[in-house]
C-alpha cells in the first residue's frame, strides 16, 4: 500500500480585514490605557505606540485602495489626537517621565549600567535631559557599584573565574570603557578584592 496521501483541500486564505476609518482618540486612549496596564512608558514612548498604530491603519488602507489624500488627512488628525491622548496620560496622573526616569536608572544601575549608558538609554524612551539627569545616581561610589555589577555580569575582575594577565586585565578596562565608565572607576573596580566586591553589590541592593 503505498505510503503517498492525497493531500486534503487546501483552506482558503483569510482575506485580509478592512482598514476601515482612521483610529479615534477614543479608539487610541483605549489603546493606551491597555499598553499602559502593561508597560511603564514615557509621553513621548507613548505617543510613539499610538502613532505606530496609526501608522498600521494608514498602510493597511493604502492597500486596499483607499484614496491616498484622504489617507493621508486621516492619519494627520490621527497623529495630532496620539498626541492629545498621550499629553491627557500625563495630565492625569497615568504617564510620570520623571517617575519613570527614576525607576529605570535605578534598575539599570543595578544591572550594571554606567551613567554615561543610563543616560542614552532615557534618551532614547524620550526623557528630557534635564529628567534624565536629576534621576540618574550621583557620585562616583555609586558610579563604582554598577561598575562593579557590570564586572559580575561579565565575569571580570573581581569576578573572573581565574588568574587575570595583564592583557585580560587590558581587556577588561576596554569592555568598561566601552559600557560608559571612566577609566578611575574602572581601575577601581577591577582592582576590588571579590569579598569586598561582593559585600559592597550586596550593600547597594540593601539600600536600594
Amino acid at each position: 500500500m503505498s505510503e503517498d496521501k492525497e493531500a486534503g483541500p487546501r483552506r482558503p486564505r483569510r482575506a485580509p480585514r478592512p482598514a476601515g476609518n482612521a483610529p479615534t482618540a477614543t479608539r487610541l486612549r483605549e489603546a493606551a490605557l491597555l499598553h499602559l496596564a502593561r508597560f511603564a512608558a514615557t509621553e513621548a514612548g507613548l505617543r510613539r505606540v499610538l502613532e505606530r498604530r496609526v501608522d498600521r491603519w494608514a498602510r493597511a488602507a493604502e492597500a486596499e485602495g483607499q484614496p491616498r489624500e484622504h489617507i493621508a488627512a486621516a492619519a494627520a488628525a490621527a497623529r495630532a489626537a496620539a498626541a492629545e491622548v498621550a499629553a491627557a496620560m500625563v495630565q492625569a496622573g497615568a504617564v510620570d517621565d520623571a517617575a519613570f526616569a527614576e525607576s529605570r536608572a535605578r534598575r539599570l544601575a543595578r544591572g550594571g549600567r554606567s551613567r554615561r549608558a543610563i543616560a542614552a538609554h532615557l534618551a532614547g524612551k524620550g526623557v528630557d535631559a534635564a529628567t534624565a539627569a536629576a534621576a540618574l545616581p550621583e557620585g562616583e561610589e555609586a558610579e563604582l557599584d554598577a561598575a562593579l555589577a557590570y564586572c559580575r555580569r561579565r565575569r571580570i575582575g573581581p569576578f573572573a573565574r581565574g588568574a587575570e594577565d595583564a592583557e585580560t586585565r587590558r581587556r577588561a578596562l576596554a569592555a568598561l570603557a566601552r559600557g560608559g565608565f571612566e577609566h578611575g572607576v574602572a581601575r577601581r573596580a577591577l582592582e576590588m578584592d571579590a569579598g569586598a566586591a561582593e559585600d559592597r553589590l550586596l550593600a547597594a541592593r540593601r539600600g536600594a
